[in-house]
């Protein structure tokens, strides 16, 4: 996406693929300046992106949301962080699917705060696990999403223990996910459908369905 639009509310919709209400876009606005405010305390977010987190991190992890179709249930965020994309995730799912259970896993005891804070204070269906992603009881949910937390044959891993049999996961990748695709599948039995990230020319969005462990030979 380049230049500048009329609104924020405009950069949303674009990246979104529908509108949203005032309400949506006051959370966002509302999560990003929490962010910002205690990411001057603890490591959310790197400083060199604070002048730009609108694009580099709001909009990029509304582009998950738009991948959550028909009646979405529950969505698990694992290693949340600073709640991206989970937190945005939240943001609009409290418009579009009021009833689903999200559950944030962050293992880092001041991010977890942080996750719960905004939260309560956003009003946000959150249930937010201060636990490590492996060893957290499994979510069983529908979506499993994850953002810059691992490498994807490790990150698949993972999302399987938290995602339901017929789970989707969407996973935001950079430059080298052809690579990481083909490593995986040593692993992991997949399909997985590669989406075009509409911020980075070089990222991509990898929704992967039908994930099953590569049996071990006897």
């Amino acid at each position: 996406m380049s230049g500048r639009l009329v609104s924020r509310r405009d950069d949303v919709a674009l990246i979104l693929g529908r509108d949203v209400s005032r309400e949506t876009l006051d959370r966002l606005d509302a999560y990003l300046e929490a962010l910002l405010r205690w990411s001057s305390k603890i490591n959310l977010i790197a400083k060199a992106t604070h002048g730009d987190a609108w694009r580099r991190h709001i909009l990029d992890s509304v582009q998950l949301s738009g991948h959550l179709v028909g009646d979405v249930r529950s969505i698990c965020d694992i290693g949340s962080g600073g709640g991206l994309p989970g937190m945005v995730t939240a943001c609009i799912a409290a418009e579009f699917w009021p009833g689903a259970d999200l559950t944030l896993i962050e293992s880092d005891a001041r991010k977890a705060a942080f996750l719960t804070t905004v939260a309560r204070d956003l009003g946000l269906k959150v249930s937010v696990k201060r636990a490590r992603i492996e060893a957290c009881e499994p979510v069983n949910a529908q979506y499993v999403s994850a953002r810059a937390l691992a490498p994807m044959p490790l990150l698949l891993h993972y999302c399987a223990r938290h995602m339901a049999a017929d789970g989707i996961c969407l996973l935001p990748k950079g430059r080298n996910w052809r690579l990481e695709l083909e490593e995986a599948r040593e692993a992991w039995h997949f399909d997985a459908d590669v989406e075009p990230s509409k911020l980075d020319p070089d990222s991509v969005i990898a929704v992967v369905r039908n994930l099953q462990a590569v049996e071990e030979p006897r």
